[in-house]
């Protein structure tokens, strides 16, 4: 199954009162494996963003002066998205200002829910947890995720978070599966490389020492237990 963890970043909470899309980030999954392939761009609003929305994100107006419009980029948007089932942390809020943008644009667009289908991991969050706090810094803490890097909210950055916490809360691991498409496509540029690719060449001997062995052994305990006693590494080393 091809999914697409998706997460946008607004001018605002509402695009009925006007507010736009100023940051779009996707990142793919393929039969539960990350494939590395990532759809990246910020967008120029036209319009001023509020002054809570740049507290969150970052994002300022002068920055985006020189940025694409949505239009100008849709019919690349939608080839990415095409046929997956997009994830997303409280999939109403996102998909109702994508859906706006589609309305706005120039030519006949479909809705985001006549392409793709949509999974809300805040809604799985609070079936699978009730009672608890479900926010995506909450889920990275439950499920150690590391997330250290999000001081301030960033669609791709969010991602790719969410993308590691969507599998772990499913039962899965979190894989980066190796592909041959180094031409980047399906990229944009300024994307947040949050997994750096390895560089080619000779790599250094280590030795491993007890303390290591032992952490390892740790840290393979709390994956079996986290997908239900499917960990391949230890039912290998158990053979």
């Amino acid at each position: 199954m091809r999914q697409i963890v998706l997460d946008t970043e607004t001018t605002g909470l509402d695009p009925l009162q006007g507010h736009k899309i100023i940051e779009i980030g996707c990142v793919e999954i393929d039969n539960r494996r990350l494939t590395g392939r990532h759809y990246h761009v910020y967008l120029n609003p036209d319009r001023e963003i509020d002054d809570g929305a740049v507290q969150v994100h970052g994002i300022t107006s002068e920055f985006l002066a020189d940025k694409p419009r949505f239009n100008q980029i849709v019919d690349d948007f939608l080839a990415f998205i095409r046929g997956a089932e997009l994830v997303i942390h409280n999939a109403a809020f996102d998909v109702g200002f994508l859906n706006h943008e589609l309305e706005q644009a120039e030519g006949s667009h479909p809705r985001i829910e006549e392409l793709c289908g949509v999974v809300d991991t805040l809604l799985m969050a609070r079936k699978k947890h009730p009672g608890q706090r479900n926010s995506l810094d909450a889920l990275c803490k439950r499920y150690e995720v590391d997330n250290s890097q999000r001081e301030l909210h960033g669609a791709l950055l969010d991602a790719e978070i969410l993308a590691d916490v969507y599998l772990l809360m499913t039962g899965g691991q979190t894989t980066l599966q190796l592909t041959s498409d180094e031409s980047g496509e399906g990229q944009q540029e300024g994307g947040y490389q949050r997994r750096e690719r390895q560089q080619h060449g000779s790599l250094p001997l280590a030795l491993v020492s007890e303390e290591d062995l032992e952490a390892h052994s740790r840290f393979l305990e709390r994956i079996n237990k986290l997908s239900n006693d499917r960990c391949v590494w230890t039912a290998q080393a158990q053979e």
